[in-house]
């Protein structure tokens, strides 16, 4: 979550004093039941100091927004919880162990910072990392070794005390496996659960580390996760996962997980930079449109304090709020991508449906799709343009004139619903071996080979349908521009192309729309775990012939 260099010398190692779970050593653990802990049923919405203060921060500062985001109604549209992020801290603990406030900066104390914002009517959180040092402290912007390694149910409990209300827990180390991780992260877990106070818990598994954030669906152990390194306030950084995510690279990323979002659980694209410079005023409501149709948290990081009326304008857009906070908590699903118009849409708990015209180019081009496309049955149509509020009719077609990088989102009634559940995950079984499509040492660069395996329930066998793409591990199933019989079946960033989209046949053949002729094969018919999966000139061999389970 900082602005920083890349890979420092290694942390030195502490090894934790868990047992981890018990895995082989390629396959990521299989998820638990998704946490259930009564709280961020929606999204939660609120605000943030690291975008725009960083270690700057003193109780001052905090008071003056707290009471700006009342006197803008931003707090009764839904924006409450106020979390201070790092840099809060003394850089000592106390005698028994305890954190304490900076008493410089934070005079008062954490409690009375937590009572000033109850009493404002809004929610307290704060932040703390798993292992040794923060991230401040990890790059020598603050002093002392605060981390929770050690302390967690100390404290949770004195988070607890202070009346906080959500836990920012930041990864923020090179060191350890997802399995280390999530070994981590399940301990503060259950320590705040051992409070007996409802805490949001909001985890970061990707800073200075190997971005596992994609890699399964955190749900069982937080309500929101973060699904790729920090934002930085640009529209397109160049970066597949890596520092710093520009808003097109962070949808490319979140978008393939959104079967993991539901009530109490949300993948997090993190932070909004509305507000914060560096893009103009459409890339500004395209971030904040994706992020709402996409039930991402919304946690604004500007000076709310002197925002201009453009940036607030976005910030209290009750069309996209409602969208955002809709309680069936389902993620915006792909409906078509062809590289530059890009379209998703997501279901509303009153049958209607939300669709976001996505214009990734740097012309303005129509955008379109239809009623039915978006799981939308009947004749006669009302559209809401979420960001004008005015309305039209249609019979079923669904388009606009968008500007480069713009997004347009429309609110759909009428008619019924054709939709199908939010999208479910499936293996991939061979006919010829009863093993399954996997994707190696749950890999998650460009390119990572796929190859066959005994079957189980880890996410690098966990395949969503999206369209014709089928996703895993935030990437899509790919193979080569020029394909030709023989090519092996890679992962890759999903894009849209006909090199990434497959058609299930009949016959149980799965082969290329970009080649029709070549289908998902297992090479020369081995059956052996590691064997390569490739295209090859279709037939109805066993080989080729694949089930979903």
């Amino acid at each position: 979550m900082r602005a920083r260099p890349r890979w420092l010398a290694a942390l030195s190692v502490l090894i934790l004093t868990l047992t981890a779970f018990v895995v082989d050593g390629i396959h990521s653990p299989k998820p638990a039941q998704a946490l259930n802990n009564g709280v961020a049923r929606t999204p939660p919405m609120g605000w943030n100091t690291w975008n725009t203060f960083g270690c700057n921060i003193n109780e001052t500062l905090i008071r003056q927004m707290a009471d700006t985001i009342v006197s803008t109604g931003m707090r009764d549209l839904g924006y409450k919880y106020v979390v201070v992020d790092d840099c809060w801290f003394n850089p000592n603990r106390d005698a028994q162990g305890n954190l304490q406030a900076d008493p410089g900066r934070f005079p008062s104390g954490m409690k009375a910072l937590g009572d000033y914002l109850h009493g404002r009517g809004l929610l307290f959180g704060i932040y703390q990392v798993p292992r040794e040092k923060t991230c401040a402290q990890y790059f020598g912007a603050w002093p002392g070794a605060t981390g929770s390694l050690g302390h967690e149910y100390q404290d949770a409990r004195q988070f607890a005390a202070w009346g906080v209300d959500f836990l920012k827990y930041d990864w923020c180390s090179p060191w350890g496996t997802i399995n280390d991780q999530i070994a981590g992260f399940s301990l503060m877990r259950d320590a705040l659960a051992a409070t007996g106070r409802p805490i949001v818990y909001s985890i970061n598994p990707n800073s200075i580390h190997e971005k596992t954030g994609p890699q399964r669906n955190w749900g069982d152990i937080a309500n929101m996760w973060r699904t790729t390194e920090d934002i930085t306030n640009a529209w397109n950084t160049g970066q597949t996962n890596g520092y710093p995510m520009g808003i097109q690279n962070i949808v490319n990323v979140t978008v393939p997980l959104a079967s993991y979002a539901s009530p109490g659980s949300f993948n997090d694209p993190d932070m909004l930079v509305v507000g914060n410079g560096g893009m103009n005023d459409t890339e500004m409501r395209s971030h904040f449109a994706l992020w709402a149709i996409m039930a991402a948290p919304l946690m604004a990081g500007n000076d709310i304090r002197n925002a201009n009326a453009a940036t607030m304008n976005i910030l209290r857009n009750q069309n996209l709020v409602a969208i955002n906070q809709d309680p069936l908590a389902v993620q915006a699903v792909q409906v078509s991508n062809d590289g530059t118009r890009r379209v998703l849409a997501k279901r509303l708990a009153n049958g209607d449906v939300a669709v976001a015209l996505l214009n990734q180019g740097s012309s303005t081009t129509t955008v379109s799709t239809t009623a039915a496309a978006i799981g939308k049955s009947g004749s006669s149509f009302t559209l809401r343009d979420a960001w004008t509020d005015g309305t039209s009719t249609t019979s079923g077609a669904i388009s606009a004139s968008v500007p480069a990088h713009g997004t347009v989102v429309y609110r759909v009634s009428g008619g019924g619903t054709t939709d199908p559940p939010p999208p479910t995950t499936f293996r991939l079984r061979s006919e010829s071996s009863g093993r399954c499509l996997d994707v190696n040492n749950s890999g998650t660069a460009n390119g990572t080979a796929t190859l066959i395996w005994d079957c189980h329930n880890n996410s690098n066998q966990s395949f969503t349908q999206s369209g014709q793409a089928l996703q895993v591990l935030g990437k899509c199933l790919n193979i080569s521009t020029s394909a030709t019989a023989g090519t092996p079946v890679q992962i890759w960033d999903c894009n849209g192309g006909t090199n990434q989209q497959w058609t299930f046949n009949g016959n149980g053949t799965i082969s290329s729309v970009r080649f029709p002729s070549l289908c998902l094969d297992v090479n020369n018919n081995g059956t052996a775990n590691g064997t390569t999966v490739i295209v090859w000139t279709c037939h109805t061999a066993a080989n080729q012939r694949w089930s979903r389970v």
